[in-house]
């Protein structure tokens, strides 16, 4: 640290040690994982067994979440490769069999499309809540868009550290998120067509809001390292110097001609005041693209007031904030309505990131962030703010309710009613909630028998836009042949065309045997991708699947 200099501060909170070479091949580019020059908490045996950073003893760690070991490094002078974390993908591929659950229902017609009939939506009266069992499933599937959009700015995070240490500029890696955001656009526009049978131009399912709101995080990214630079620069020439700065620097004195180099202590400083007002800039950002979804509602999210404006009449207009189904487009996910669950992902990478956190302060981390989630969604229901909700549930237990009552408090239902389209703070904070204890628990699991017990999960979850892609035609092949199977008419609507009588497969058995069928089919596949995925370059747009 004794020869850093003013210019070095643009660093921020990156360690100033040299970059590792190359990453390892066998990590794709949404990994968890980074250059041993900047992750020292993903290396399980960077630190050796019985010393520790200040050189005090303690006993080795695994890396963050569940790691696979690996050995020490054999030469100080090459940093040893990176471990992949493996709490994440778990996370993930649990995510991935959830939402397979979600799409079994709509593949076989089996009920419709929520917790409540014709409910989830902003401001939508509903008088009726769905079966039972499809009310738990659904509520489970409610964790997937969250966890895959906060995975994903989490990986921008990581994904830019290591491509940073590798020496990209910021051209590079902002060529690299046009690229991908244009390659899942394409995805998704080949996968509606196929599909819906070209009924509709634009068919969103979901992967293009993932698309843009990649392209934003990684553009945030880049956006971020700049200026945190240039700030920390400006702070270093005007925060006021203290006598203690240079105290740990007695070499300084010998080194004439160099006076301008600032000492350890002031860099120190002023990078971490940067570090930490960016950090406030993507937290004030996650609020604000939350609260925007009811902002802009037309009602702030009250059901039997009238609108206080209409939403864009043109759905390439109105796609980015708001659900559109018309004659040429279709868009359940806007966007930018989901933007704050990556931005969410990106300050957390970001944190991450910023040091060799010892793995069980992680755990802890994640699982205080679940239970202050959770507290915020307790409180949307007890205070109702946050929600697209009220009054409009109109149940008989909220009929029975004396006026004034709180409507959420009647019933558990109620209690845990969320609207997804689009998102609202409630919903936010709930899915993020589960999202983060179910990480802090796949991360407290030893290394060995976490990568051993759900070694199915991880298969999922490093493949995942791959078994996205597979498995909706696979279930929709599925749910063609037990609907010409057992198929029969409905008590319920129908979950695609809103109407009574249609025909599917409600027995509960046969949903969970065809979800099963499928996931049985899926891991070879999976498998198979992953191995093949491996055998591409460390850019390739394989590694995206």
């Amino acid at each position: 640290m004794g020869t850093t200099t003013r210019d070095d501060v643009g660093a921020g909170r990156e360690p100033l040690i040299p970059p590792a070479d190359q990453p390892r091949s066998d990590i794709q580019e949404t990994a968890f994982a980074s250059s041993s020059a900047d992750l020292t908490l993903l290396e399980p045996d960077a630190i050796p067994h019985g010393a520790s950073h200040n050189g005090s003893e303690s006993p080795g760690r695994a890396g963050y979440g569940s790691t696979a070991p690996s050995a020490a490094p054999a030469s100080p002078k090459k940093p040893p490769a990176p471990s992949r974390a493996i709490a994440p993908d778990i996370l993930r591929g649990l995510l991935m069999i959830i939402m397979a659950l979600d799409h079994n229902a709509m593949s076989l017609h089996s009920w419709p499309h929520g917790t409540a009939v014709d409910g989830e939506r902003d401001a939508a009266p509903v008088d009726e809540w769905n079966r039972p069992f499809a009310m738990v499933v659904r509520t489970l599937t409610h964790l997937c868009a969250p966890g895959f959009t906060f995975l994903l700015g989490m990986g921008v995070a990581y994904f830019s550290r290591s491509r940073a240490n590798m020496g990209w500029p910021a051209s590079k890696m902002v060529w690299h998120f046009v690229v991908r955001a244009l390659v899942l656009t394409a995805v998704m526009e080949v996968m509606g067509f196929i599909l819906i049978v070209g009924e509709v131009w634009f068919f969103n399912i979901v992967l293009f809001a993932l698309a843009v709101d990649y392209l934003i995080v990684g553009l945030l990214w880049v956006a971020l390292t700049s200026t945190e630079k240039r700030l920390a620069t400006l702070l270093l020439h005007i925060l006021p110097e203290r006598k203690t700065d240079d105290s740990t620097e007695p070499l300084l004195a010998d080194r004439e001609g160099q006076e301008d180099i600032a000492p350890d202590r002031a860099i120190m400083r002023a990078a971490d005041i940067s570090w930490h007002l960016h950090n406030l800039v993507l937290a004030s950002l996650a609020i604000v693209t939350i609260w925007w979804n009811i902002w802009l509602s037309p009602t702030h999210g009250h059901c039997g007031v009238p609108p206080s404006f209409e939403p864009p009449s043109h759905p390439l207009l109105s796609l980015w904030f708001y659900p559109v189904t018309s004659r040429r487009v279709i868009s359940g996910f806007p966007p930018l309505a989901w933007l704050s669950f990556a931005i969410v992902g990106l300050l957390y990478g970001r944190i991450v990131l910023s040091r060799p956190w010892a793995p069980s302060t992680v755990n802890r981390a994640n699982a205080v962030a679940g239970l202050g989630f959770a507290a915020i969604f307790v409180a949307t229901r007890v205070l109702r703010v946050g929600n697209l909700s009220e009054d409009c549930l109109h149940m008989p237990e909220h009929v029975a309710q004396p006026a004034g009552a709180n409507p959420y408090l009647a019933s558990v239902a109620s209690f845990f009613y969320l609207v997804k389209y689009p998102p609202d703070v409630a919903f936010l904070s709930f899915t993020l909630a589960v999202n983060f204890v179910l990480l802090a628990a796949f991360g407290a699991l030893p290394p060995r028998f976490a990568k051993r017990t759900f070694h199915v999960l991880l298969v999922f979850g490093t493949s995942a836009l791959f078994f996205y892609v597979v498995h909706l035609f696979l279930l929709f092949a599925l749910g063609a042949a037990w609907i010409a199977a057992i198929g029969h008419k409905l008590e319920s609507k129908d979950p695609f065309t809103n109407e009574p009588g249609g025909v599917g497969v409600d027995q509960i058995w046969a949903f969970l045997a065809n979800w099963v069928l499928a996931l049985v089919i899926l891991y070879p596949l999976c498998r198979w991708y992953g191995r093949f995925k491996k055998t591409q370059g460390v850019d390739s747009l394989w590694r995206f699947f």
